[in-house]
């Protein structure tokens, strides 16, 4: 019997800030399929999360000076299981990918209205994973 020890891909992404699609810089576009649809996009400081109708992607920033990009693409066909989880001010989705990756996201200082829009994110999202 083996045992293989999957990391967890996150700790450095704590996403506070929603942002618009007018405010996604350019870079983050290119990687959007024509007549992909944007329901929602989060930021760190640096970092940017974006949710399609068909993807997660993660811009993940890193070193000093961020000039080294790490891009993070999940079809949501691949995601196998998942969880939200709700504290006080925050929500935390987990994901486990069909290779036994882990993906856990956070998004702190949120309102409850912030909540609810990611309740009704993470259900759109259930419904392209079922497909």
């Amino acid at each position: 019997m083996s045992y293989i020890k999957f990391k967890e891909l996150t700790n450095s992404f704590n996403f506070f800030k929603e942002l618009k699609k007018s405010e996604l810089p350019k870079y983050v576009l290119d990687y959007l399929d024509k007549g992909e649809d944007i329901w929602a996009s989060y930021a760190t400081f640096r970092d940017k999360c974006i949710f399609t109708d068909k993807k997660i992607l993660l811009f993940d920033q890193r070193g000093i000076f961020g000039k080294t990009k790490k891009i993070h693409f999940f079809p949501y066909c691949n995601i196998s299981s998942s969880a939200i989880e709700y504290r006080t001010s925050k929500v935390i989705l987990h994901f486990s990918m069909d290779s036994g990756y882990q993906l856990k996201l956070s998004f702190i200082k949120l309102s409850g209205d912030d909540k609810t829009k990611l309740r009704v994110l993470y259900s759109n999202m259930l419904e392209r994973i079922d497909e």
